[in-house]
């Protein structure tokens, strides 16, 4: 039992160094129907995003060129990470109030 814990942990422990060294950004939806950045720059390459609910009503970040989605109650926060290579903006949107709607940049490698 003791070889398998030691073999698991030294399999999980470069997933979880290359993780800390990860960017992390924040999108807020706002309680005013908005979203803070509306407009998100991050380098190409591998990226968490942090996304609040500061409102009192479910939300929902979705991008259809990004394949993702990740809904929120009141107050949530929660995350998604993403992996973009391609630079180039990427719409998204809050699918339970589509007029909200933001982009994400992905810029070109420094």
């Amino acid at each position: 039992m003791l070889a398998i814990a030691v073999a698991l942990a030294g399999w999980l422990a470069p997933v979880s160094a290359a993780r800390a060294d990860m960017p992390v950004y924040q999108l807020t939806f706002k309680t005013d129907g908005t979203f803070e950045p509306a407009r998100l720059e991050v380098p190409a390459g591998r990226f968490k995003i942090v996304l609040v609910n500061e409102s009192t009503e479910a939300v929902e970040f979705e991008s259809l060129p990004l394949r993702k989605e990740k809904v929120l109650g009141p107050g949530v926060t929660s995350f998604v990470v993403l992996s973009l290579s391609r630079p180039g903006e990427y719409p998204f949107f809050d699918d339970f109030h589509p007029q909200v709607k933001g982009t994400l940049v992905v810029l070109p490698k420094p």
